[in-house]
C-alpha cells in the first residue's frame, strides 16, 4: 500500500492593517480556526498510510496570506514531496496566493473552509470563510486546475469526514494509477479476444507499464520453488493454514502443497518487478505447464497485499489496483464477472469467478471448500461498488456503480448475487458500453469516488453504470 502525504495550506486574507485590525477579518480568528482544524485533522484523519504537513514554520500565525510567500511555500511543499494540496480557508483567504500555489504545484487540490458561526448580540461577525471559497474556486477554474470541494461546514460534520475521506481515496488512486506497473504472466488466453488491450497506448497516455513474464520462465521458477527442499516447510505451512480455513478433502495433500507454490511465486514476481499488481494466465496454461491451478493461491494472496487477476485481463488488473488504492487498506477488491441472471430475482446477477476472491471477504455463514482444485464460498452481504476500466476506439472509460447483494441459489466458485434494481438496463449498458463481462468489486458505496478520480485524469471518462 502506497502512503500519501497531504500538504495543508491554511490561509487568510491579506490585510494592510493586520496588526491593529479589529472586528471582521481580525487575524486572531483565522488563527483560532487554523488551530482547531489542524488539531482535528492530525488527531482524527492521519494513519499509517496518510500523513499531513502544514505551514507552522512560515510565520507566527502558520497561515499563508502574503503573496511574497508563495514561492517559499511551493519550495517547502515540493521538498516535503506532498501528493496533494488541501487549501483551508480560515478567514476569506487570499485567492491570488492560493491559485498560484495550486498552479505551481500541479497537484490534486481540495478546497474547504469552516462554517462562520461567530456572531455577537451586537451584530458583529469576525470571519467570512465561505465567501472566500467562491473567490478561490474561480481562480482555480481560470487556471484550469481540477479540484475537489467539501461544502462549507463544521469540521466535526459528516460532510467533512466524507469529503476528506473521498479526496484521500482519490489521491491514493492517482498515486497508484500514474506510473502503475503490471506483471503479465503468460499471454492472452487464446479463446478470449475480449481481454485484448493496447499496451503502447497505456504507456503513452498514462505511464502504465506492463512487464511480461513468459510461460517458460514462469514454469521454471515454479519448479525451482516446488523442488527446493529448503522451501518445503514454507509450502507445507501454507497448506496447513488453508486446511484450517476451508474443506480441502477433495484434493490430496501433495497437490495442495503444489498449489501453494503459486503463493511465493507470485509474491516474488511482484517484489522483483516492483509491481502494483499481477495479471496471469491460469486455467489454460498452468495445469499444462506445472500440473496445478493458481486460483487458491490468488485467494490467499488477496489477503497478503499481492493482488493477482486471472485470464490475462490487463484492464481488469488496472481496475483492481484502483479499487485497492481507493480503500487504502480497509478492504480488498475481488474480480467477479457477469455470469448469469438470478432465477429467483429478475434484477439480480451472479458475480462470480472460479476461486480467486480473498478469503477475508467470505460471508461468516458460508462454508469454504475446494471444488475442482479451486476455492468456493459466498462473500459478505451489504453494499458494494462495481467498476471496469476499459479502452476502445482511442477512448478510455471507467465504468462504476453501487449495488447491494441479495439472496440466490447456492453455486460453486467464489461469488455473490448482486441486485442492480434494473438488470436489463445494466446488461444493455455493459454490452453497448463497450465493456466485457469481467468486473471488479469492493465493499462500500464508492461510485462518487470513482467519478471524482476521473476528474483528475485527462483522457479518462467516468461512465455511470445506471445512465
Amino acid at each position: 500500500m502506497r502512503k500519501i502525504r497531504i500538504g495543508l495550506v491554511p490561509e487568510r486574507r491579506w490585510l494592510a492593517d493586520q496588526k491593529t485590525r479589529k472586528g471582521i477579518f481580525q487575524p486572531s480568528y483565522a488563527v483560532d480556526n487554523k488551530n482547531h482544524v489542524l488539531d482535528y485533522i492530525k488527531k482524527n484523519c492521519a494513519d499509517e498510510n496518510t500523513e499531513f504537513t502544514d505551514l507552522e514554520w512560515l510565520n507566527d500565525e502558520g497561515l499563508l496570506f502574503e503573496n511574497d510567500d508563495v514561492e517559499k511555500v511551493v519550495d517547502y511543499l515540493k521538498a516535503e514531496k506532498v501528493d496533494a494540496l488541501f487549501i483551508i480557508n480560515c478567514n476569506f483567504g487570499n485567492e491570488d496566493a492560493a491559485g498560484r500555489v495550486a498552479r505551481m504545484m500541479g497537484l490534486p487540490v481540495l478546497l474547504w473552509g469552516p462554517r462562520d458561526n461567530l456572531f455577537t448580540p451586537e451584530g458583529n461577525r469576525f470571519t467570512d470563510c465561505q465567501c472566500g471559497l467562491f473567490a478561490i474556486s474561480e481562480q482555480l477554474h481560470r487556471s484550469h486546475i481540477p479540484f475537489s470541494y467539501i461544502e462549507n461546514c463544521d469540521i466535526e460534520d459528516k460532510a467533512f469526514a466524507e469529503g476528506l475521506d473521498r479526496f484521500l481515496s482519490v489521491v491514493s488512486m492517482l498515486k497508484t494509477f500514474k506510473g502503475m506497473r503490471i506483471v503479465q504472466v503468460g499471454c492472452r488466453v487464446k479463446p478470449f479476444k475480449s481481454v485484448m488491450f493496447n499496451e503502447m497506448e497505456l504507456m503513452e497516455r498514462f505511464g502504465i507499464d506492463v512487464t511480461p513474464i513468459n510461460m517458460a520462465e514462469a514454469v521454471a521458477k515454479l519448479e525451482k520453488i516446488y523442488n527446493d527442499p529448503a522451501r518445503r516447510p514454507e509450502l507445507e505451512a501454507l497448506a496447513a493454514d488453508t486446511k484450517k480455513k476451508m474443506d480441502c478433502s477433495s484434493v490430496d495433500d501433495e497437490l495442495l502443497v503444489k498449489m501453494m507454490t503459486f503463493v511465493p511465486f507470485y509474491k516474488e514476481l511482484k517484489e522483483e518487478n516492483h509491481a502494483d499488481i499481477i495479471s496471469t494466465e491460469c486455467w489454460t496454461s498452468m495445469p499444462l505447464g506445472f500440473g496445478a491451478n493458481p486460483c487458491l493461491a490468488m485467494s490467499i494472496l488477496g489477503d497478503m497485499d499481492c493482488l493477482v487477476t486471472c485470464e490475462s485481463d490487463i484492464y481488469g488488473a488496472i481496475t483492481m489496483a484502483l479499487l485497492e488504492a481507493m480503500e487504502r487498506g480497509r478492504s480488498v477488491p475481488c474480480f467477479g464477472e457477469f455470469t448469469c441472471r438470478n432465477p429467483e430475482n429478475d434484477n439480480s446477477e451472479l458475480l462470480w469467478h472460479c476461486g480467486p476472491f480473498a478469503y477475508s471477504l467470505k460471508a461468516p455463514e458460508s462454508k469454504a471448500y475446494i471444488f475442482n482444485t479451486k476455492p468456493s464460498f459466498r462473500v459478505k452481504d451489504g453494499d458494494w461498488t462495481i467498476a471496469r476500466f476499459q479502452g476502445a476506439d482511442g477512448r478510455f472509460r471507467l465504468l462504476g456503480g453501487d449495488f447491494r447483494t441479495c439472496g440466490g441459489p447456492h453455486t460453486f466458485g467464489t461469488h455473490m448475487w448482486a441486485d442492480f434494481g434494473n438488470l436489463p438496463r445494466v446488461e444493455r449498458k455493459v454490452i453497448e458500453g463497450p465493456y466485457i463481462h469481467h468486473m471488479a468489486e469492493i465493499q462500500g458505496r464508492h461510485a462518487e469516488t470513482l467519478r471524482e478520480f476521473c476528474k483528475f485524469v485527462p483522457g479518462l471518462e467516468f461512465d455511470d453504470l445506471y445512465n
